[in-house]
C-alpha cells in the first residue's frame, strides 16, 4: 500500500484509506502471537487437565440436569467447537442428552434467531439438545438469589440455577465494565433477570473510576458479576482468548475464579499495547459483529475513550467505520439506548437525567456515550442508517475521505492519528 493508506475492518471486508500528507499516525494493534494450531486438542486438553477443578466426568453423573450457558451471536465466542467438546465430555460422563439444556444468555439483547442459534453452535447440536434463549424480562422464568453486600439484585435463568451442574463458556477480552469479560460473565449477565443489569450498568457503577478497562482488582462490576454467578451456581468455564481474527490463542477450563485469572493475565500480555500520548483523532476498528448496529459499534469509541487514559484528548475526535446494517439494533436494550439518545436536547441532558433518575438496562449505552460526547466528536463512516447515527448525536460521514477532511478543518492538517484496527481487541494503554 502506499504511503499514508491504512486498512480496517468494516462489516466482514475492509476499508481502505489514505490519511493527509500532514497528517502523523501511529497504528496499535495487539501483540503478535501465533494461534494454536489444533485448536480442538487444546479444547480437549483443557477439558481434561482443568484449573483448580475435577474434570467435567467426575463432575458429572448419570441422572444430572446440566445447563451449558453460551453467548448470543454478538459475540464471537467460538461455541461451535467450545459447546460440543463440552457435550462430548458429559456424554462421556453418562449424562442424558434430555437432561441437557444449552441456555443463549442474551442480556437485554434481542432473542436469537434459529439460524443464529445453529451458527453458534451447530445444526447437529441444535437438532439433538434443547437450547433456549433467557428472558431477562420473564418472572416466571427466573429465580431470586438475593441481594449482594454490595446492594446488586441477584437473579437468573431458572434452567441455570436449578441444574445440578451449571457450565459457562467465553471469550477473555478488554471489557468496559468488568476489565476483562468471560469468567462468570456469561451466567451472571447473560443468564439474568433485567434488575441485576439495570443495577450493575447504572450510573453509580460506570461513573465509579474503578470501572474501567483493563481493571479486574477492585473493580464493582466484576466483583458483582463473580458473586451473582456464585449465587447462581456456576461450577466450570470453559474460556478463550482470540486475536483480531477471531483465532483462539489460549483455552483454559475448570475453576469460574482461576481459569478466567490465568486467561486475564495471559490477555492482558497480549492486548494491552503502550501508546507515548494521546491523539488528536483515533480511527478505531469494529467489524462484524460488532459492526451491526450503532450499540455495538458505539463500543469503539467508548472502549477507546475509556482507556486507563483516553486515546484522544479532550476535543478529539473518533472515525468509526461501521455498515450497522441492523440500524440502532433491534433488542430491548438496543433501542432504550437510540430513544434516550435520539429524545434528549443534548448530551448534557442525558448525564444528568441518568444521574437523578437513573435509567433502565440497555440505556447506559446513552449514559457512556453521552460521557464520550461530552469531551470528544464521534464520526461513523459508511454506516446504512446515517439519520439514526445523527439521532444518536454522532456525525454521520459517507467516506473516510469526508470523515478525515472534517477532522482536519476542525483540528489541523498536522493532527496526530491513533488507527487501532481492532478496537475492541486492543488497551492502549498510555
Amino acid at each position: 500500500m502506499p504511503e499514508n493508506t491504512y486498512k480496517i475492518p468494516y462489516s466482514k471486508t475492509e476499508i481502505e484509506f489514505t490519511i493527509p500528507a500532514r497528517m502523523r499516525a501511529t497504528v496499535a494493534v495487539s501483540q503478535p502471537v501465533p494461534p494454536l494450531a489444533d485448536p480442538a486438542r487444546e479444547i480437549r486438553e483443557a477439558l481434561v487437565h482443568p484449573v483448580g477443578s475435577a474434570p467435567l466426568t467426575r463432575l458429572a453423573k448419570p441422572g444430572d440436569s446440566v445447563c451449558i450457558v453460551f453467548t448470543d451471536i454478538t459475540r464471537a465466542s467460538p461455541d461451535h467447537l467450545l459447546v460440543p467438546a463440552l457435550l462430548e465430555q458429559l456424554e462421556h460422563a453418562g449424562v442424558h442428552d434430555e437432561d441437557i439444556t444449552l441456555l443463549c444468555g442474551i442480556g437485554m439483547h434481542r432473542p436469537s434467531t434459529p439460524a443464529e442459534k445453529i451458527a453458534k453452535l451447530g445444526a447437529g447440536v441444535v437438532k439433538r439438545y434443547r437450547v433456549i434463549d433467557s428472558e431477562p424480562q420473564n418472572p416466571d422464568a427466573l429465580v431470586d438469589l438475593g441481594v449482594t453486600a454490595g446492594g446488586v439484585p441477584v437473579s437468573a435463568h431458572r434452567a441455570a440455577v436449578e441444574a445440578d451442574l451449571l457450565i459457562a463458556t467465553g471469550i477473555v477480552e478488554p471489557h468496559q465494565y468488568a476489565g476483562y469479560s468471560g469468567g462468570g460473565k456469561t451466567v451472571a449477565v447473560g443468564a439474568a433477570g433485567e434488575a441485576l443489569i439495570a443495577h450493575t450498568h447504572g450510573p453509580a457503577f460506570i461513573d465509579n473510576p474503578a470501572t474501567r478497562l483493563g481493571r479486574i482488582e477492585g473493580n464493582p462490576f466484576r466483583e458483582a458479576v463473580n458473586e451473582a454467578a456464585r449465587r447462581a451456581g456456576l461450577r466450570f468455564i470453559l474460556n478463550v482468548v482470540l486475536d483480531d481474527e477471531y483465532r483462539i490463542l489460549r483455552v483454559a477450563a475448570g475453576d469460574p475464579l482461576l481459569a478466567f485469572q490465568e486467561l486475564v493475565q495471559f490477555a492482558k500480555s497480549v492486548y494491552e499495547v503502550p501508546i507515548p500520548h494521546q491523539y488528536d483523532i483515533a480511527i478505531g476498528g469494529v467489524g462484524f459483529p460488532k459492526d451491526a448496529n450503532i450499540y455495538q459499534a458505539s463500543r469503539a469509541p467508548s472502549y477507546l475513550f475509556f482507556a486507563p487514559t483516553p486515546v484522544v484528548r479532550p476535543g478529539g475526535i473518533f472515525i468509526i467505520p461501521a455498515r450497522c446494517e441492523e440500524g440502532a439494533g433491534d433488542g430491548v436494550g438496543e433501542q432504550r439506548f437510540l430513544a434516550a439518545m435520539r429524545d434528549a436536547p443534548n448530551v448534557q441532558f442525558i448525564l444528568e437525567d441518568a444521574r437523578l433518575n437513573g435509567y433502565p438496562p440497555g440505556q447506559q449505552r446513552a449514559f457512556v456515550m453521552a460521557k464520550v460526547l461530552e469531551q470528544t466528536e464521534v464520526i461513523m463512516v459508511g454506516s446504512e442508517c446515517p439519520d439514526l447515527i445523527r439521532d444518536c448525536k454522532m456525525i454521520a460521514a459517507a467516506s473516510m475521505q469526508e470523515a478525515l477532511e472534517y477532522a482536519a478543518r476542525k483540528l489541523g492538517e498536522d493532527s496526530q492519528v491513533l488507527i487501532v484496527p481492532h478496537a475492541l481487541h486492543t488497551l492502549p494503554v498510555l
